[in-house]
This record gives structure tokens, sequence and C-alpha cells, in this order.
């Protein structure tokens, strides 16, 4: 039985997790929840025991100098507490780490042993996976459920994915199982730019977090670095022309695919988050690629070749009927 001491009584708690590797392309999810530990600066209060999840030769342990003293730092999954303050307001459990080399079912059942023992209310984890989508147009952000009351009641899509699995969806299912309702939020990761950090990702993703479960999320500068970070994508591409037609082509596919109801409800959700701000006051890549957009647990896109993670901005030319025709 797990027992927390220190932890205090929370307040509508909801669990918010994100794990390096797999199903973290760009390093937009693990920097999101980084990003909500270091604006309402968290207090760690547990650490999963990395002799019980971790393969040392897969993430290696990092040495470092404290005050003349050499330490050793294991990777590990730790947890920390933030209270979101306001009229109505909340506490966050953060769950920030590296996907686990072995025993995935006890580290999920671990995990929810803690969100038992803290009363957590809803499980959302955060992915990103490489996809065939334009730099230059809003990330697409598809939040998905196994449970079909939840889907209904929130505007969700009830995952329909069949095929290999990452944590996220692993512990998304052990959630389901154990009856505790879960959401995974996944952003789609251009896959000629996939080197990270993304921060047009990571923005995305907590805009839609924000919406999901009804909180302001301060973000400081990234909104700028998300406009500095497309800015040089944008000159990178006018460098090359080859680059420059290929994400032409992603634009036109994109923009046909969109219904134009589905552009208005974006505007909407836009404007409605505008009116929040405004009335509302202050308030590493793994050994093994990136998930792409059909072959992890998220939504529906094209396969980004059998490699995986491009290492270069440059894109491999389409072929014929769209697809990519690189080999890695």
């Amino acid at each position: 039985m797990i027992e927390l001491e220190g932890v205090p009584e929370l307040i509508d708690p909801v669990m918010v997790a994100a794990f390096e590797g797999w199903n973290d392309a760009g390093d937009a999810a693990s920097t999101a929840v980084a990003h909500l530990d270091r604006e309402w600066k968290g207090e760690v209060f547990a650490a999963l025991d990395a002799e019980d999840y971790y393969d040392f030769q897969v993430n290696r342990p990092t040495v470092f100098m404290d005050g003349g003293v050499r330490k050793v730092t294991w990777p590990t999954t730790r947890l920390s507490v933030v209270r979101v303050g306001g009229d109505k307001p909340r506490d966050l459990v953060l769950v920030r780490g590296i996907e686990p080399s072995m025993r995935w079912r006890s580290f999920c059942n671990e995990l929810l042993g803690f969100a038992h023992e803290l009363g957590v209310e809803m499980v959302v984890v955060l992915g990103a996976l490489l996809g065939d989508t334009p730099h230059t147009r809003p990330v697409p952000i598809s939040g998905t459920t196994s449970d079909p009351d939840l889907a209904r009641r929130m505007d969700l899509e009830e995952t329909k994915y069949e095929g290999p699995m990452g944590i996220v969806g692993i512990l998304q299912e052990a959630c389901t199982h154990a009856g505790v309702p879960a959401v995974s939020l996944w952003a789609a990761v251009p896959h000629y730019v996939s080197q990270p950090p993304n921060p047009k990702a990571t923005l995305a993703l907590l805009n839609r977090l924000e919406d999901l479960i009804d909180v302001r999320i301060p973000l400081g500068e990234l909104s700028e670095d998300a406009r500095a970070w497309q800015v040089g994508v944008d000159q990178l591409a006018a460098e090359d022309s080859e680059v420059a037609e290929y994400v032409q082509s992603l634009e036109e596919a994109r923009d046909t695919a969109e219904l134009p109801e589905a552009s208005g409800e974006a505007i909407a959700r836009e404007f409605e988050r505008y009116l929040r701000r405004r009335d509302g006051g202050s308030g590493s890549p793994q050994p093994g690629g990136h998930a792409t957009a059909d072959g992890a647990d998220g939504p529906s896109f094209r396969r980004d070749g059998p490699g995986g993670r491009p290492r270069s901005p440059k894109p491999p030319k389409p072929d014929a009927d769209g697809e990519d025709s690189s080999e890695e």
C-alpha cells in the first residue's frame, strides 16, 4: 500500500502525465508537463524506483558535480503536485518521466496506487507523434478515450486504434480497467522537422489541456518561442525549393480535408480562450524513434516511412501517390 506523507488534502485533483520516448515526438508532451511544473513551482513528493522499470543500458544514468561532490542521477518517473489558484482552485498531480523499459503493468499499477490515495478524479496523458502535417498550420490535437460515456460528455474521440502501443495507451487502458476516467491528448508533429524542441506543439497541447480541465495555464514565453520556431522553419523551407514545394502540398491537402464547420469550431474555441484570458486575470528522444500516426495509440494520420524520426528538416520527395518514398 502506498503511504503519502507531507501531501496535503487535494482539491478536485487531476493527474497529468507525459513520458519521454516513443510517444513524445519533438519532446512536445514531456516539455508541456515540465512547463506546468516550472510555472506553478511543483513540489516533488514521490519517485518510482529506477531499478524496477529501467534498463540502464538504454536510459543511462548521468553524473554531475554538486559543490565538489560527484552525484549520480538515475532515470526515473517523478510525481509532483501544484495548486492552481483562481475562483475555483484545483490541484494537479504531475507525472513526468521516461517510458519504462520493463514491467509496464506494475508501473501503471503503481501510478494508479498514487492516483487512488490522492483522490484523483481524472487522468490526462499527453503524447506527440509524427504526422504529415505542415508546420504553417495549427497543430492538430486529438483527444481520445476508451470510455464511451466520457467521450460523449467531453466531446472526445472514442479510440478505435489497433496496433503497437506505447506507455501512453497502456496507462490509459489501465485507468479504464480500474474505473478511473482517462483521456489522452495527442499532438501531430511535422515529420520533416521533428527535432526537439517543438514549442508550437507544446503550446497546442497546453491549450487543449486548458479547455479540457477548465483551468487557465500561464504560458510564460512559450507563445513567443512558438512564433520564433515557426519563423525559423519558414526560413529553412525558403532556402530549399523542394522543401517549400513539399510543405505547400501538405498545406493544400490539409486545407482540402478540413470542413468549414471544423474551422468554425476552432475559431470559436480560440475566441472563448481569449475571453477567458482577458477576464480571468493572471491565473531527449529514446532509441527506437518516435511513434508515427498509424504506429501509435493516437489519431489517424499517415505513416512517416519505416525509419520513424527523420534527422534532417529536409523531407523526402513524395512519390506519385503522395506517400513517403524514403527508406531510412
